[in-house]
C-alpha cells in the first residue's frame, strides 16, 4: 500500500496479500473492506476486485525498495494467515521479511491456529527473527482471548496483541511471554463503544507485567475528536526495535530482481498447469 501509513503505531504498510473474509465479532465493521469495496469494478484500481482475496506476487520485493528502516505492518488490507493463502506464498511473504531485516515487521492475524502451526515447521527459519513481530487480534473473551494462548505456543521471539477494537471487559488475561500491547476503540459508522474500564483494567496488568503498552483511539464516528487520551495521557509505548544497517543499494537491486525473476517463473509455471 504505502510507505507512510496513518495508523498510530506503524510507519508503513506491506500488501503482498488483498482481501479477507469475516471469522469473528471484530470483523464486522471492517475498515479494510468498507475502503476496498468502494472502489469495486473501477478499471485499473488496486482494489478493482473490492475485498475477494487476492495473491499480489508483484508487491513482494517492495519493502527491499524501501532504504530507511521503518515499522512495517504486514497485510493492513488482508490477513497472511488466511485459509486460502497458500502455504508456499506465505512462505515466499516470510522469506522477504527475512532479507529486508533492517526493517521491523508486524504480522497480526486472527487465523492464530494456523500461524502457531506454521512458525513450529515450515516458518521455522523466520520464528525467533527479532525484527519480526507476530500478533494476534483481540475483541472479546469468546473469540479474542484464546488467540493469545494460540500465540503464546508459538516459538515466537517477539510476541504483540492487538486489541481493537476492544467489544467488552476482557477481565484478567495472562501476559506471560507477551512483549506489546496495543488497544483501540472501533471507529466509523456505526461503531461499537468502549468503556474506559475495561481499557484501564489492560493498562494496569501491562503496569504490572512490564509489558509496553499502546493506546491507539477512543474511536466513535468523530475518531479524531475523540482523541488518544486515557486519564489525560497519551500512551506510545513500544517494544526495543532491533537495529541493522541497510544494505547496500547494489545488494538489494539483486535480491529484487532474483524476486522478479521468480515471481514471473511462479506465473509461468500457473499457466502450465
Amino acid at each position: 500500500m504505502s510507505d507512510h501509513s496513518r495508523i498510530e503505531w506503524t510507519d508503513a504498510t506491506w500488501n503482498p496479500v488483498r482481501g479477507c473474509t469475516k471469522i469473528s465479532p471484530g470483523c464486522a465493521h471492517c475498515y479494510a473492506e468498507t475502503f476496498a469495496e468502494r472502489f469495486r469494478g473501477v478499471p485499473g484500481h488496486a482494489y478493482e476486485q473490492g475485498f475477494d482475496l487476492r495473491l499480489v506476487p508483484e508487491k513482494l520485493a517492495e519493502p527491499l525498495r524501501w532504504s530507511s528502516p521503518r515499522l512495517v505492518f504486514v497485510n493492513s488490507m488482508s490477513d497472511l494467515f488466511h485459509e486460502d493463502v497458500p502455504d508456499e506464498f506465505i512462505v515466499r511473504v516470510v522469506r522477504v521479511m527475512e532479507l529486508a531485516n533492517w526493517h521491523t515487521f508486524q504480522v497480526l492475524t486472527k487465523r492464530s491456529a494456523r500461524m502457531r502451526d506454521l512458525l513450529s515447521t515450515k516458518l521455522a527459519f523466520a520464528a525467533l527473527l527479532k525484527h519480526i513481530w507476530w500478533g494476534v487480534s483481540v475483541e472479546n473473551r469468546k473469540h479474542g482471548v484464546p488467540r493469545i494462548q494460540h500465540l503464546r505456543d508459538a516459538p515466537a521471539s517477539m510476541r504483540f496483541l492487538s486489541i481493537e477494537p476492544l467489544l467488552e471487559d476482557l477481565g484478567a488475561i495472562n501476559l506471560d511471554g507477551i512483549c506489546w500491547v496495543i488497544v483501540g476503540g472501533e471507529s466509523g459508522p456505526g461503531s461499537r463503544p468502549m468503556e474506559e474500564a475495561w481499557v484501564l483494567t489492560i493498562r494496569d496488568q501491562c503496569r504490572d507485567g512490564g509489558v509496553p503498552f499502546f493506546f491507539k483511539q477512543w474511536g466513535g464516528t468523530r475518531r479524531t475528536e475523540a482523541g488518544r487520551e486515557l486519564e489525560g495521557c497519551t500512551y506510545d509505548e513500544l517494544p526495543p526495535r532491533n537495529r541493522t544497517s541497510v544494505q547496500d543499494l547494489a545488494k538489494r537491486r539483486r535480491l529484487i530482481l532474483a524476486l522478479d525473476r521468480s515471481t514471473v517463473a511462479a506465473r509461468w509455471s500457473s499457466i502450465e498447469k
